[in-house]
């Protein structure tokens, strides 16, 4: 699932009290088996295991190790007889990303004093072309919120030296303020300093430095460049400034800067995997069923840890977080974890990792995708109507793959009936879930654009061996997790196209290195690829096409939860 700012909290590594996590029977490697052609979980859990290994190193989009990823399912369906439908009659989809990095000509100084890039500063990219700051007056704007707050006007071409909150929003990290809506209020500055390198988390700043992977748009910008963006010690600021930032008032005039930032582009291989399993109606094949998954994760960092502690730690806290009331554990409790490091040595040694695997998120949905075509291709009759299988790169870094696919769509856009997306679609057990257990599923956006699509995903679930009970509490009008805007599905939404979203929710290993296959629950894992198939199969065989009977969004717009 698209990435939100998230963090993992340091184990507290104490004896003797513990919250060990549970050793699954499940093996660290498995040998995996020749599928076969009905969805099973020996199946999944073979191709998992190849999929999600260490050797595909987290799977980011730009990397070799997504080529990688992407060249196993294209081989997969080229053996189960799938039509290529990407780019130059290939199962691939090119899509454009760039990679941007910070140009190492970067200089920035204050009366003639350099300072220091990353220890001083920290630029962030702000995706395109931003103002020169070079010659630029700062000026304090006081904190971010208060009612003081530097007036817009005053800021035109200047740098806006900004305090972080004096309070911060709960939930929110005392470092953090709303890039887009800073942005957005001091448009026209030439720059923003956010006082906050101070108090910001060390792997955070380590992904601020790390090259960022950005789609490179149709056409280029419009409008006036964006102000360039820096996170500043309270040292730096106040240099700027040229007083105390801790007692200057709102408006205060500062120093002149001198120098300038700029960032430089470099093409990232990145690429949808397209292919197609004619419809048997000639009259209906022409229109598809979309099944879709994101074959991309996050990669792998430069720090290892230890896995089995962490894992112990990030257990206890979820079960922290489903007791609480309002889902949010007290310092007290978070402080009150301790991990019995010799009772994990006692099941096996210490196991550094550095390799976000990414089984759940999204290796689960992908190969359940591969599960669902291998019994399509093989099952008798065909659909009537054609399926359209599409994995999309670059989810994580913000629905890039289908944001192309969909803009520049391989089979006529109108044709597309419906589109069924699966975004980590192997745990929901209980202890990861508040509802969870072996009949839990959330839906999302089922009845947003059609209310009978809704209604036939209902009713096929009714007629599968195990029903479902449907979780739609994440799919509620301004629910704050915005999972209907953060996965692959929502591209294809804003033209129109009814859409359903299944997934078995949100869990202690999510974007972490834990997030591995031994942790997956395989039999759950296949019902839920069963009743995706069984779904898919109704739409295809209806005598018409699914009505759509709610207002279509603005493909252009903000998605709206």
């Amino acid at each position: 699932m698209k990435a939100v700012a998230r963090l993992t909290l340091a184990c507290s590594l104490a004896l003797p009290p513990t919250t060990a996590a549970a050793q699954t029977a499940l093996p660290l490697r498995h040998q995996p088996e020749t599928t076969k052609p009905a969805i099973t979980a020996a199946d999944l859990m073979s191709r998992l295991y190849v999929y999600a290994d260490d050797s595909m190193m987290g799977r980011a989009t730009g990397t070799e190790y997504n080529l990688k990823a992407t060249a196993y399912i294209a081989a997969e369906v080229r053996r189960l007889g799938l039509v290529p439908a990407g780019d130059s009659g290939g199962y691939f989809q090119n899509v454009p990303l760039v990679k941007r990095e910070l140009d190492p000509q970067a200089r920035l100084a204050v009366d003639g004093a350099t300072l220091r890039l990353w220890e001083d500063y920290l630029p962030r990219d702000q995706g395109g072309p931003t103002r020169p700051i070079d010659g630029a007056q700062a000026v304090f704007a006081g904190a971010w919120g208060d009612t003081t707050m530097l007036a817009p006007e005053q800021a035109a071409g200047k740098l806006v030296v900004l305090a972080v909150p004096r309070r911060p929003n709960p939930g929110q990290p005392g470092w953090f303020v709303p890039r887009a809506g800073v942005t957005a209020r001091y448009r026209t500055a030439a720059g923003i300093a956010i006082v906050s390198l101070d108090i910001m988390p060390p792997q955070l700043r380590d992904a601020f430095r790390a090259a960022g992977v950005t789609l490179k748009e149709d056409a280029p910008p419009t409008g006036d460049p964006l102000p360039t963006y820096l996170y500043v010690t309270a040292a730096t600021a106040s240099r700027l400034v040229g007083a105390p930032v801790a007692t200057a008032a709102a408006g205060t005039a500062g120093k002149t800067v001198q120098g300038g930032l700029a960032y430089v582009e470099a093409a990232a291989p990145a690429r949808n995997v397209v292919a197609i399993l004619p419809g048997a109606d000639p009259k209906l094949k022409g229109e598809f069923v979309a099944i879709g998954a994101h074959n991309d994760h996050i990669g792998f960092n430069n720090t290892p840890v230890d896995h089995d502690s962490l894992r112990a730690f990030n257990t206890a806290m979820r079960r922290l977080v489903l007791a609480a009331p309002d889902g949010r554990p007290t310092p007290a409790q978070i402080a009150a974890i301790h991990v019995n490091v010799d009772s994990l040595r006692k099941l096996r040694p210490a196991r550094r990792d550095s390799i976000a695997n990414g089984a759940d998120d999204d290796g689960s949905g992908t190969v359940t995708v591969l599960e669902i075509a291998e019994q399509l291709a093989n099952a008798t009759p065909r659909p009537k109507r054609s399926i359209l299988f599409v994995w999309h790169t670059g989810e994580e870094l913000g629905l890039f793959g289908s944001q192309w696919f969909t803009d520049h769509p391989t089979v006529p856009r109108d044709s597309i009936v419906a589109q069924l997306n699966m975004d980590m679609v192997g745990r929901g057990r209980a202890g990861e879930e508040k509802l969870g257990g072996p009949a839990y599923l959330q839906l999302i956006g089922s009845r947003r654009l059609s209310t009978e699509l809704g209604n036939l995903v209902e009713s096929v679930n009714k007629t599968e061996r195990q029903p479902f009970t449907f979780d739609y509490q994440y799919d509620a009008p301004g629910h704050p997790e915005q999972y209907y805007c953060r996965s692959d599905h929502y591209m294809y939404a804003r033209y129109g196209i009814p859409i359903t979203f299944f997934s078995t929710g949100d869990h202690q290993d999510y974007h972490e290195v834990t997030d591995e296959p031994q942790y997956i629950d395989y039999d759950h894992m296949a019902r839920v690829g069963q009743l995706v198939y069984d779904i898919a199969r109704a739409v295809a065989n209806l005598d018409h096409r699914i009505v759509v009977d709610k207002p279509k969004p603005d493909p252009r717009g903000q998605c709206v939860q």
